[in-house]
Parts: structure tokens; C-alpha cells; sequence
């Protein structure tokens, strides 16, 4: 059952349909000429909730049964994924609960709350957010919906992949962000189908580089948490069910640091008119700052989501 295929993102799509956005492609012309490539960027930050994850979140809770959707999901997050459950709870009419940090952005709290979710805080310094999210399971006879280790959020994820690819056709390159897993796992299954001669690299904050480590070692390294502004890539280690997809689809993990990702914030803003968060950023600064030859190449970019604070997007 934990076993996931591109029949699943094909699944996930159709369940997609007319709920998720089909997010653009965009092209650059200063982009093209500063990589030396022909990038096709991907933009889920135009998708709802402003992040790819209300693709995974929404598609896990479409597939629960009546007893599931009456008692609810839980989860834990303190941004994206976080927003993209209440939402997509909201829409298939089913409670929601999200154990978050205390010091988790105002502009994330308020949004998953007006969302329809009731939010349990937590101190990220003290408490164990996953065990909370399990006795809160316990207590409501809830469904936990994590937010990259699961079958159904991995295919949901994988639909970025799929739409792209069927909107550019095969392409030499594709660079996904990397925190968990989920959404590069699924569009290395989406790129294996549709473009198999297509090189997948993921790309993580250079601070945080438990996938990379993983991937050259053969199995899953955990780190600390990591100090990076890429907050969407502060995860300690990639999951269970994404790292045997990556070992066997993803061809090498890059990194970048903080100040390519500001600079790649900036670009976005001022070049192609989008706001892009850090996380966001990291496929596309790896392009941009050639952390691999990709000169003459047609290369794909998913830029991953566009919630950022205000006051950062003017750093």
C-alpha cells in the first residue's frame, strides 16, 4: 500500500481536477541568458493556499471513507503544509487540526484559522509536535496526514511534475526543491514516465543537507535543525517512503546557500514580477548560480510556493 507509481499521480490528477490550479510555466529571457539554458519555471506559487501542498493535502483527503472525513485529519506544520490541510478540509466539508509553533508566523496562523482549522499550539523549543499530533489522533479518532511521508501526498506532489512535462514535453533537466521529499519523489516518478532521458536534481539549503548526505551514503541521515531562511527546508530528514524514490529516480542533490537565495527572491521580483519565499527559490538559485553545467539545455524549474513575509521580501 505504501508502494506509489505514475498511475497514482495519473489518480491523484483526476481527483485534482477543477480543485487544484494548473499552474503556468513561465519563461525569462534574462533568466535563459544568465543559466545559458532554456528554463520552463513551474510556478506553484500561484497554486491555492500559495504552495504546492494543497495538492498532497488535498488529494490524502479526498481518499478518506465517511467514518474518516466525520472525525477528521490532523497535522503538524508551521506554514505551507499547515494551510494547505485546513483548506482543503474546509473544501471536502471535514474538521481539521493543526498542531503549529507558538512563534510560527502571525500572516501562517491567521491563514490557516480563517481556513476553517483549529490550531493547537506548541513550544517548538520543549514539546514533540508529532507527539501531540498523535494523542490529539488518539483523542478524535482522527486520520494524521503528514506532510511529505504518505502514498497519497507523495502522488498529489507528483501532479507538478505531470503538468509540467505535459506542457513542455521532454526536458534534459528538472530542478525540484528538497525538504522532505514528497514533491521531488513525485516528479521523479512523473519525469521517469514522461521524460525518461530527464536528469532530476534536487536542491536543498546548504545549512540543511541531510538529503544530499543520504543520497551519497546510501541511507537516511538526520541532522539538527537547520538555520536557513529556506524555513519550508528545515526538516531534520527525508522520509521513509520519498528516499527509496529518490535513490532510485534522482540523479544528485545540489545546495545553495542563504544569500543566493535572496538574490534569487530579488530576481523573481524585479525580473519576471512574481513573489517566490525562500524555499521557493532554491530550484531556481541552483539553476541561476550553474551548481550544475546545464549549458544549452532545456531544463525545467519548479518553484515551489510564493508565501512570504513582507517585510523579507524586502531583504
Amino acid at each position: 500500500m505504501n508502494q506509489v507509481s505514475y498511475a497514482n499521480i495519473v489518480a491523484a490528477a483526476q481527483a485534482l481536477q477543477g480543485v487544484a490550479h494548473r499552474t503556468p510555466v513561465l519563461r525569462s529571457r534574462q533568466a535563459d541568458a544568465a543559466s545559458g539554458a532554456q528554463l520552463h519555471f513551474k510556478c506553484e506559487n500561484f497554486q491555492r493556499a500559495g504552495a504546492f501542498k494543497f495538492r498532497g493535502a488535498y488529494h490524502a483527503l479526498s481518499r478518506f471513507d465517511a467514518t474518516q472525513r466525520l472525525r477528521g485529519a490532523v497535522a503538524f506544520s508551521s506554514g505551507n503544509h499547515a494551510q494547505a490541510v485546513a483548506l482543503a478540509a474546509r473544501l471536502l466539508a471535514m474538521p481539521a487540526v493543526i498542531v503549529m509553533p507558538g512563534d510560527a508566523a502571525p500572516a501562517k496562523l491567521e491563514a490557516t484559522r480563517e481556513y476553517g482549522a483549529e490550531v493547537v499550539l506548541y513550544d517548538r523549543f520543549a514539546e514533540d509536535r508529532a507527539a501531540i499530533a498523535q494523542r490529539l489522533v488518539r483523542e478524535r479518532g482522527a486520520t494524521l496526514v503528514p506532510p511529505f511521508d504518505h502514498p497519497d501526498v507523495i502522488a498529489g506532489q507528483g501532479t507538478v511534475g505531470k503538468e509540467l512535462f505535459e506542457e513542455t514535453g521532454p526536458l534534459d533537466y528538472l530542478f525540484v526543491c528538497v525538504g522532505g521529499g514528497g514533491l521531488l519523489a513525485g516528479c521523479a516518478l512523473a519525469a521517469a514516465e514522461l521524460s525518461p532521458g530527464c536528469k532530476v536534481i534536487g536542491v536543498e539549503p546548504q545549512a540543511g543537507n541531510d538529503a544530499q548526505l543520504s543520497l551519497r551514503s546510501g541511507a537516511i541521515v538526520r541532522i539538527p535543525v537547520p538555520q536557513t531562511i529556506a524555513d519550508g527546508a528545515q526538516t531534520t530528514a527525508v522520509g521513509e517512503l520519498t528516499f527509496p524514490i529518490m535513490q532510485r529516480l534522482v540523479s544528485d542533490i545540489v545546495t545553495v546557500g542563504d544569500a543566493q537565495l535572496r538574490a534569487q527572491m530579488r530576481f523573481f521580483a524585479e525580473r519576471m514580477k512574481i513573489v517566490v519565499e525562500p524555499t521557493g527559490c532554491l530550484a531556481a538559485a541552483a539553476v541561476m548560480n550553474r551548481v550544475v553545467d546545464i549549458r544549452g539545455r532545456r531544463v525545467g524549474v519548479v518553484v515551489s510556493g510564493g508565501n512570504v513575509d513582507v517585510a523579507r521580501l524586502g531583504g
